[in-house]
């Protein structure tokens, strides 16, 4: 996965985890590690990861600053 993605908004779908965050919730990518997680930065403070092909998510325009 491509550190092009880091800064970038998402907007999770689904979470596969019991403890996971609600579907809608968004974030910004602050890192992606050699397994390809996603380390994010919830917008409601949790931080975490999102898993390629276990979770489920979509790219958002960037925020206007």
């Amino acid at each position: 996965m491509s550190s092009d993605l880091v800064g970038m908004r998402v907007r999770l779908i689904h979470m596969n985890d019991p403890y996971g965050l609600e579907p809608g919730s968004e974030s910004t990518i602050v890192h992606i590690d050699d397994l390809d997680t996603l380390h994010v930065s919830w917008d409601g403070g949790s931080s975490l990861g999102l898993i390629p092909g276990e979770d489920e998510w979509e790219t958002l325009p960037p925020l206007k600053t």
